[in-house]
């Protein structure tokens, strides 16, 4: 008899050893991936959370930002000058839903720079327990009165001849018979313009041309898609509040006067006191031929002289105003506006380097200020770094005097102007000599440029038309009226102004996000 052997046997044994042996590898390599997964997936989490928290963080500061718009110390005093980040850091916690806290973000506020209303915002999210951040940096802003080439409380013309530069608003209407590149936008959908801004005794879509005008540019094929009515009305009360802050801003600059900006009636106060910042009452009566002459140089400072009879009907600002020296070279404060409690005559002697708000208000009483260009006002450059603001309570003129009487010339005005009560406008009538027209100019080689905005409460214009001569009118034989005026003018807009205007410019409405980006590096 014969033993047999299951000789198969013994290949099943390692066969049934190397499948274990494979499967144990293949089920660690599937529970170190799923470990792995769950890692990433949790750290993604936690970058996640980190991000939120920090864009959570600009979120805060445009709710601040909307409330307190000067605040760049989230409500606090230090510190007292900014790190290379800006104002910071300020540490908040980040509390989720159920009131629990998730983390942290940290954040360092940056403003532009004088008079402007954007701020730069740095938001470093952390979570909580982890090593986990991340950094989001936004600018924010508000649009200000100076983000239109022309805003008006009231209708508004624009001849043939006359360009419009850059956005246009009017809380009324616009006729815009000229050429115009921008957003041309009224708060009414129709309205009804008096005869003198272009009216025909007829409604009028808010904005509209006149079908008769077919050059230089013709009504009837123009493009119209930039156009746009109703649209919100801009609420020109803030004027009054923002000369009231240059008031402050004015006493606050100096020590003589510090105590006076913190006081419940500052803009009621008329110190007898003279600052760099501050130019005293001269007279609480209704005057329009008293007040203050000033120069600006191209240094950074200002010569004041005084008015006391004005001549509007001379030929140059000398023989019009016979101004007496107060004092020369004086320094522009630091905090860029001057705010001078009567009537204001302004010019640059050159060109003017620097950030400045010049105002003119009697806010102590009842009777209201007229500030004057009598000469080119011109920036050194026109790159954002100058920048000039002209507010007056009442009205802003171009003196009959300030362009050459003769030959050809292009008379230059750089600024943003608010009149908060009144008119901008070159005069039709000599104050003088309140029934001789004021001088004309027709000549394509004598033009007015004014490069800057234009914010004003009642009429807006750079020329007039008469019936018939009445004084230095020019008879225009191409229209066949007699003007007094600048038949060639352009409004350009400074695009710089947009989110960089003259310092404590009023705002037309709350903080945006005007940029977002995330930083990788962090302080």
């Amino acid at each position: 008899m014969r033993l047999l052997k299951n000789e198969s046997s013994g290949f099943i044994i390692p066969a049934l050893l190397s499948l274990m042996v494979a499967l144990s590898i293949i089920t660690a390599s599937v529970v170190i991936l799923i470990d792995s997964n769950f890692t990433l997936v949790g750290r993604n989490i936690q970058s996640q959370q980190a991000f939120n928290i920090a864009e959570a963080g600009l979120n805060y500061y445009l709710w601040h930002l909307s409330h307190n718009a000067t605040d760049y110390k989230d409500g606090g005093t230090t510190p007292a000058s900014p790190t290379t980040y800006g104002y910071g850091p300020y540490v908040h916690n980040y509390v989720d839903a159920s009131d629990k806290i998730q983390g942290t973000f940290t954040l360092y506020i940056n403003p532009v720079g004088s008079g402007s209303s954007v701020v730069k915002v740095r938001s470093i999210g952390q979570v909580n327990g982890t090593n986990f951040a991340r950094t989001v940096e936004a600018q924010i802003g508000a649009p200000s009165f100076a983000s239109y080439a022309i805003l008006s409380d009231s209708a508004l013309w624009f001849g043939k001849n006359e360009v419009a530069d850059g956005p246009v608003h009017s809380n009324q209407g616009i006729r815009m018979d000229g050429s115009s590149n921008a957003d041309i936008t009224s708060a009414n959908a129709t309205y009804l313009p008096t005869n003198s801004l272009g009216g025909d005794g007829n409604s009028h879509p808010g904005v509209w041309c006149d079908i008769s005008v077919i050059s230089p540019v013709n009504c009837n094929t123009r493009p119209k898609t930039d156009w746009r009515y109703p649209v919100p009305t801009i609420d020109f009360n803030q004027v009054s509040g923002t000369l009231c802050t240059v008031k402050k801003a004015a006493f606050a600059s100096d020590p003589s006067t510090a105590s006076l900006a913190t006081q419940a009636n500052a803009c009621s106060q008329t110190p007898g006191t003279r600052t760099n910042a501050y130019i005293p009452q001269r007279s609480s009566s209704a005057n329009d031929s008293r007040g203050y002459y000033i120069n600006l140089n191209s240094n950074s400072t200002y010569d004041l002289y005084t008015v006391n009879n004005v001549k509007d009907i001379m030929t140059d600002y000398s023989s019009a105003l016979s101004p007496t020296l107060v004092a020369s070279n004086i320094a522009v404060p630091a905090s860029g506006v001057i705010f001078a409690e009567d009537n204001v005559w302004v010019r640059a002697g050159t060109t003017f380097a620097g950030r400045l708000t010049l105002a003119s208000g009697r806010l102590a009483t009842s009777v209201t200020t007229n500030l004057t260009v009598v000469d080119n006002i011109k920036y050194s450059t026109k790159n954002g770094n100058d920048a000039i603001g002209l507010m007056a309570e009442g009205d802003i003129w171009i003196a009959p005097y300030a362009p050459p009487t003769t030959s050809s010339f292009t008379f230059e005005v750089d600024a943003a102007v608010i009149a908060g009560s009144g008119d901008v406008v070159y005069p039709s009538n000599y104050t003088f000599s309140n029934t001789t027209c004021t001088r004309g100019w027709i000549s394509p080689n004598q033009k007015l440029l004014f490069y800057g905005s234009i914010a004003v409460r009642q009429t807006w214009t750079w020329s007039w038309q008469w019936n018939s001569s009445c004084g230095d009118n020019v008879y225009d034989s191409s229209t066949g009226y007699y003007i007094s005026g600048f038949k060639y003018n352009t409004t350009q807009y400074d695009y710089n102004l947009l989110y960089n205007p003259p310092p404590s410019w009023p705002i037309t409405s709350s903080y945006n996000f005007l940029s977002w980006r995330e930083v990788l590096v962090t302080p």
